[in-house]
């Protein structure tokens, strides 16, 4: 951190900080209007925890399901998204701290969520 701060200054290092924090607004807003997804805490730093739904799922399943998207964004170089427990519910954890990220970043994050648990569900059917 003495490094960033020394090379951009404080004010700089707000900066990026709160556009850190907007993003996770951005994100959180995206998550909101998918049907698919759900909000397992609410945002209010950079960090945002949510997950893929699974009509029907148990807590387990849910867990296994979620995990499975994890993996894949992260094997297919998409993100490098962590999983958590809040409140008991296995989420996807999104931390935000990079500030080369952009918001085609997040729409990606998204849109690939919501492809491979699709992917993930179809496979999943008995033939």
């Amino acid at each position: 951190i003495w490094m960033s701060l020394k090379e951009h200054g404080i004010e700089k290092f707000g900066r990026l900080i709160d556009q850190n924090i907007a993003q996770a607004g951005y994100l959180t807003e995206l998550i909101r209007v998918e049907a698919a997804l759900e909000l397992t805490a609410p945002t209010t730093i950079n960090i945002v925890c949510f997950r893929h739904r699974l009509d029907g799922a148990s807590e387990e399943q849910l867990k296994s399901f979620n995990t499975e998207i994890m993996l894949r964004l992260q094997e297919e170089g998409i993100a490098a998204v962590s999983d958590t427990t809040v409140h008991g519910q296995h989420c996807l954890r999104v931390a935000i701290t990079n500030h080369r990220t952009r918001r085609d970043d997040l729409d990606l994050l998204l849109r690939e969520t919501l492809r491979i648990g699709a992917e993930i569900k179809t496979a999943a059917l008995p033939d």
